[in-house]
């Protein structure tokens, strides 16, 4: 089984890039034949902003890009999608939104022409999502977060189209907690990945 590990974040001495490289190693301890990608997106220089050429792919206009191109290829070959990021204002980073924003498109990951039919095309697609936050969990409680979370990215994103969210683990008070706590975690998530 082959595991794509998206991490958006720009300092790779993170603890976002450690719980990344935590899950990774769970993943493989797990099971040495299961393999893995990282794919990040700061040090690969992802370009993010939906343009016009991304529009144009929307309304059947045009082919995507290559860059996008060469990020479905990568989720193609992926049994599992893992998404590590902060939460930057209750939701992911930007660089992480204009990746799916971008990659996500019509005619690959949905088909929508208008018609008002609405194909899911990534129903074989299993989504582990990971974020890690820097407030308590009673202030996620008290705001809710994980409703929030479940409606935009969940069911927005995944849901429609078609893809199942396996697990979104919320790893709270990430500036304060003993970080060995979430990197045990994201062992465990690796390990638990394809049993």
């Amino acid at each position: 089984m082959h595991a794509l590990i998206v991490v958006a974040h720009h300092e790779p001495r993170s603890l976002t890039h450690s719980v990344a490289t935590q899950i990774a190693e769970g993943l493989t301890s797990a099971n040495p034949a299961n393999t893995r990608e990282i794919a990040d997106l700061y040090a690969e220089g992802f370009q993010p902003v939906f343009g016009a050429a991304d529009f144009a792919v929307h309304h059947r206009e045009a082919q995507p890009p290559a860059d996008v191109l060469a990020e479905q290829a990568r989720i193609d070959r992926a049994d599992a999608l893992v998404l590590v990021f902060p939460v930057y204002w209750w939701s992911m980073p930007a660089l992480l939104k204009g990746w799916i924003d971008r990659v996500f498109s019509n005619g690959w990951a949905f088909d929508f022409a208008g018609d008002l039919k609405h194909v899911r095309k990534l129903q074989h697609l299993r989504v582990h999502l990971v974020g890690l936050a820097g407030a308590d969990e009673r202030a996620y409680e008290r705001h809710g977060y994980g409703p929030a979370m479940k409606a935009q990215i969940e069911h927005g994103i995944f849901d429609y189209s078609g893809a199942t969210v396996v697990s979104s683990t919320l790893m709270v008070e990430s500036e304060v907690r003993d970080p060995q706590e979430h990197l045990q975690t994201a062992r465990h998530i690796g390990a638990q990945m394809f049993i």
